[in-house]
């Protein structure tokens, strides 16, 4: 069993900065892939970027140059820095763990006023 808990989120104007935190506890050594999805009100969850044990990472177009992700494996914490938002960046945002099945985060709402 994995746990993972987000936080971070906020209200923050457009062209600001927020770093989220998502901390994974339990069978952590189990973790493949941590990622960070998305969702805004009426649409679906999105993909928005992913980081590998071995620490390669991917994101979603509409994010890439503003956002990044990264791990600390001694604080079993994955990081989304999130700069430059937008108001399209409105969303709960979840932290997912990847091991033979996968887990999710409750979620933290980021709102990106214009």
């Amino acid at each position: 069993q994995v746990q993972l808990v987000e936080s971070g989120g906020g209200l923050v104007q457009a062209g600001g900065s927020l770093r989220l935190s998502c901390v994974a506890s339990g069978s952590i050594l189990s973790i493949n892939v941590m990622e960070w999805y998305r969702q805004a009100p009426g649409k679906q969850r999105e993909l928005v970027a992913g980081i590998t044990s071995g620490g390669s990472t991917k994101y979603a177009e509409s994010v890439k140059g503003r956002f990044t992700v990264s791990r600390d494996n001694a604080e079993n914490t994955v990081y989304l820095q999130m700069n430059k938002l937008k108001p399209e960046d409105t969303a709960v945002y979840y932290c997912r763990a990847l091991t033979w099945r996968d887990y999710w985060g409750k979620g933290t709402l980021v709102t990106v006023s214009s």
